[in-house]
């Protein structure tokens, strides 16, 4: 199972963590897998390629694991990473409401 932690303050998302597999078909045909990473690195992608934000980003070596943080930001540049991320956010539920056997999403609320 992918198990997906959005770690959040009253400002908005600061980081996430993406562990596991979702073991839904073999390696290569895993569509829960493809969907949820395609989704996951286009938002990173996105914040990079549109906000010009480097985050602090570490992968496993044989994939399974992902945590992104974002780095302190000005206002208006945190703002347009928060709704990137928001966005990753849903969808991500959308994919967890089709195939809740196989990822998994949490929120944990931290104090600024």
């Amino acid at each position: 199972m992918i198990k997906v932690t959005i770690h959040r303050t009253s400002l908005g998302i600061q980081s996430f963590e993406m562990t596991g597999h979702a073991n839904f078909a073999e390696h290569g045909k895993d569509l829960v897998c493809a969907g949820v990473s395609a989704v996951v690195f286009g938002s990173i992608n996105s914040i990079e390629a549109l906000c010009h934000v480097q985050a602090n980003i570490n992968l496993g070596k044989n994939g399974g694991f992902l945590t992104y943080r974002l780095p302190e930001l000005d206002n208006e540049t945190f703002q347009k990473t928060q709704l990137l991320l928001e966005g990753m956010l849903v969808s991500l539920r959308t994919i967890e409401m089709d195939y809740g056997k196989y990822i998994r999403i949490k929120e944990i609320m931290q104090e600024v």
